[in-house]
């Protein structure tokens, strides 16, 4: 399915969890000189305007991450916020970076980056927003992409998974996808982010991921108001294989944060 486009979403609160997630393990892997690789399945076209039409007609950001910084919940030094400024340095103070510009903003020189995306408008946004970096994109399928390149050169790093489940047989998919990619690449970092929604559709998908036994596992959920009436997702999920140290304090800190948001 090529319909999805998230610049209706940008910034809303399930991007603030899980950006703010995302930046914090990118952050703690770069506390290392070692090089790392980051790839993603699904990432989307890169850069956001949260002043296009698009983003302001659902006004999901502005219960989200302009919210946040409006308000000054998030720590000052958090590494999203950092890349927030860097992004909006560049692209003026309606910009929104999406994962792949956090990591490009985050990231350094010897670190290597692959990027999947299958919807064509939002493949070229992506690579005119990665421009310089030094990324490498491939208009194809994100999971394809990803067990291609498992185990990736350097060994070290991440895989950031986050579809929009427009199919629903992506919950059914998705346990056995990542225990194939985690027997590949044990030593990875495998995030995957899911919906929370109203009829309870992810349920089923979590319950076979904790019976696989994967190593590290860190699942961390927020709730919060529906975007609008008879909207269903309630809520964001991140579920992390051989999450980092300290990344369940880093959980429960959001989760303060996220008290002051709903």
């Amino acid at each position: 399915m090529l319909s999805y486009q998230h610049i209706y979403h940008a910034g809303n609160l399930a991007d603030v969890q899980k950006h703010a997630l995302l930046a914090w393990m990118l952050s703690y892997l770069t506390r290392k000189e070692k090089p790392l690789t980051y790839m993603e399945s699904h990432a989307g076209r890169g850069l956001y305007q949260l002043d296009a039409p698009e983003a302001v007609k659902t006004g999901e950001a502005a219960a989200g991450v302009e919210r946040v910084l409006t308000d000054g919940i998030l720590p000052p030094d958090h590494p999203l916020l950092e890349a927030i400024a860097d992004i909006r340095a560049k692209h003026g103070d309606h910009a929104y970076p999406g994962s792949p510009v956090i990591a490009a903003s985050l990231l350094r020189v010897q670190d290597t980056m692959h990027f999947a995306e299958l919807h064509p408008q939002e493949f070229a946004a992506l690579e005119d927003a990665l421009k310089g970096t030094g990324a490498r994109n491939r208009q194809q399928d994100g999971y394809d992409l990803a067990l291609s390149i498992a185990p990736p050169t350097p060994r070290r790093g991440m895989l950031l998974i986050d579809p929009s489940y427009e199919v629903k047989t992506e919950y059914a998919r998705l346990p056995g996808i990542i225990a194939k990619l985690h027997r590949k690449w044990n030593v990875g970092i495998i995030a995957l982010w899911y919906p929370i929604l109203r009829d309870g559709r992810h349920a089923q998908m979590l319950n076979a991921l904790e019976h696989q036994g994967l190593p590290g596992v860190v699942r961390h959920e927020v709730t919060f108001p529906a975007a609008r009436e008879n909207h269903g997702m309630i809520g964001s999920g991140m579920f992390i294989v051989n999450a980092p140290y300290g990344m369940e304090a880093q959980a429960k800190q959001l989760d303060q944060l996220f008290s002051h948001l709903v």
